[in-house]
């Protein structure tokens, strides 16, 4: 099984668990705020990984951080099941899924939006706004600045691909152009 599939198996059953108690966002911040600190922490993230480190010794690193950071119950029980379950070090792609099943439950879905140059924040809000009309959902804007577009955007919403670029125009109509010669 890959590891997104495996991570998204932690996510759902945290995602049950923290809506039935009311405590999603919460506990999403803290989950965020962990996987930033066990990623951006090499040594941590080597003493969850690496296999020959006893789990007593994992156990009481966590414990200590844990006791340091004083996270809800549930995230700190969620923590204790990823390193029983040896899947700590993925935490980070664990809290991605989980933030992912929290928007489809919440009728939120994802775009990411290239576009050449950085956009107003009037052009972004009306963005959103045409493709909240064209899902039928709330949308949450990912912008990534890529200066080979020319001009104009393409925009990924799952597996659905927008291309209203220039670059992407240029390319279909060199397309046409060589199928009629």
């Amino acid at each position: 099984m890959s590891s997104q599939a495996v991570a998204r198996r932690y996510a759902v059953a945290l995602a049950d668990v923290v809506l039935s108690r009311g405590e999603a966002q919460e506990v999403r911040e803290e989950l965020a705020a962990w996987a930033e600190l066990v990623s951006s922490n090499p040594q941590l993230l080597e003493v969850f990984r690496h296999p020959t480190i006893p789990y007593e010794q994992k156990r009481r690193v966590l414990e200590e951080l844990v006791t340091r950071t004083r996270p809800r119950p549930a995230t700190s029980n969620f923590l204790k099941v990823l390193l029983q379950n040896h899947r700590l070090a993925e935490l980070r792609e664990i809290n991605t899924q989980f933030a992912q099943e929290l928007d489809r439950r919440s009728g939120v879905v994802r775009a990411q939006v290239t576009t050449a140059r950085p956009l107003a924040p009037e052009a972004q809000e009306a963005l959103r706004a045409r493709l909240g009309e064209l899902t039928g959902s709330d949308v949450r804007l990912q912008f990534e600045v890529d200066d080979e577009l020319i001009g104009g955007v393409i925009t990924r919403i799952g597996s659905t691909l927008y291309d209203g670029s220039v670059r992407g125009q240029l390319q279909q109509m060199k397309q046409r152009m060589v199928g009629e010669a």
